[in-house]
């Protein structure tokens, strides 16, 4: 009997190089890193601040482009797309946590992690319940209709985790994503990640400093001065 083919990657970045400044004053912060992830797989990046890991996750993020090196998403080379197609494809495929929430500050709890299924298409009913599920899993669904800025700067980033999540992207891109959160919290963010890669196939990044949650990853990369460590 042949063997089943396995499942090509879903994000492949290869030799990415990045720099910040110019002339004397130009300092490189990414050297040379490749990363490989398939659907589902929940991969961890852990180490020292000023190392490269944000860097590299507004690489692969497509919020940046690489000085040199490739990245590619569903086998489609995306380093160097245009800016319409970058957004496109964040759109469609990409959910970012970063540190700081980013949420709109008028807007309910709710409308915050409902909007971008509105804006993907979904009813309001059909979203609202997507909204609330998420919520509900993350102990917030009594704070649903409290105004994002009425909220405490941890259920602000546990907002802006299921929101990242609502429209179940291919990949999340996770940025200190438990960094305020108590240890309760931060297992109950890192077990919906893993819920969400299980379930619906996402694959997951986490950048952390948590070295507790980076071993729980299917896989954990250190990085220093702006490469994995071996």
């Amino acid at each position: 009997m042949s063997e089943i083919p396995s499942q090509p990657p879903i994000l492949q970045a290869k030799d990415l190089k990045h720099s910040f400044g110019e002339g004397e004053a130009r300092s490189t912060v990414l050297q040379e890193i490749s990363l490989e992830l398939k659907a589902g797989e929940t991969c961890s990046i852990i180490g020292p601040s000023g190392c490269g890991k944000s860097t590299l996750l507004y690489l692969l993020g497509l919020l940046d482009k690489p000085d040199s090196g490739e990245i590619k998403i569903n086998q489609r080379l995306v380093s160097e797309a245009s800016e319409m197609e970058r957004t496109a494809i964040r759109n469609e495929l990409l959910g970012f946590v970063f540190q700081f929430h980013f949420l709109i500050r008028e807007l309910t709890a709710l409308e915050n992690v409902s909007l971008p299924l509105r804006k993907a298409g979904d009813s309001k009913k059909d979203a609202t319940l997507r909204a609330e599920k998420l919520l509900v899993d993350l102990d917030l669904v009594d704070k649903r209709h409290r105004l994002a800025n009425k909220l405490s700067g941890g259920e602000q980033q546990r907002v802006a985790i299921a929101r990242a999540l609502a429209t179940s992207p291919a990949i999340v891109l996770a940025d200190e994503p438990t960094g305020n959160l108590d240890a309760r919290n931060s297992n109950k963010v890192f077990d919906l990640l893993v819920q969400s890669a299980r379930e619906e196939g996402s694959s997951i990044i986490l950048v952390t400093h948590n070295p507790d949650l980076a071993e729980r990853a299917d896989r954990c990369l250190p990085m220093l001065d702006g490469r994995f460590e071996e």
